[in-house]
């Protein structure tokens, strides 16, 4: 039968692995994207990723000395480096054409990836063992969940710039 601390390193590979694919993924969307916007919010994303990934690879590595789960600070900030980034490239909305086909296809791939992390660091924080364990996995599925609706926001917004920028803008078309 296998140990409680044998099924945590096992959640704990299943993460740096999807991490790791995660950052390789978002650097292959960074050379594809169409425009400024969504090289500089992939690169960005590839980058919190292995940040991800470096956390993960530190509590495997205490865990596997036999100790508990350590206290790591989880330096995430809810996806508001990406936000800011999609702020300030949207201002100036002007220049970005509507995205082709496979990079729709890509983004939304990407969101789906996003949502299986979610998915999976939700249901660890609920087996966790240790507190620091449960918080850890907490945080971390609220950044994949920032991340996904930044993911949304700039499927929208190349989708359909104009239309994007109607949206969020809140402009009144009835003349009043």
């Amino acid at each position: 039968m296998v140990g409680e601390q044998e099924k945590t390193g096992e959640a704990l590979k299943i993460a740096i692995q999807m991490e790791i694919d995660g950052k390789t993924y978002y650097q292959q969307m960074s050379k594809s994207a169409t425009g400024e916007l969504g090289i500089k919010l992939f690169k960005q994303l590839a980058i919190e990723e292995d940040y991800h990934r470096q956390k993960f690879e530190a509590i495997f590595k205490a865990l596997e000395a036999k100790q508990n789960w350590p206290e790591i600070k989880f330096e995430g900030d809810q996806g508001k480096a990406v936000k800011t980034l999609f702020a300030a490239a949207t201002a100036k909305l002007s220049g970005q054409k509507n995205a082709s086909l496979d990079e729709l296809n890509s983004v939304q791939k990407a969101m789906e990836m996003e949502n299986k992390t979610y998915d999976f660091y939700k249901e660890r924080a609920k087996r966790a063992k240790y507190e620091a364990e449960k918080n850890y996995y907490e945080a971390l599925s609220g950044q994949e969940s920032a991340h996904r609706a930044v993911l949304l926001d700039y499927y929208e917004y190349i989708k359909n710039p104009v239309d994007w920028f109607t949206m969020k803008e809140h402009h009144s078309l009835d003349g009043g």
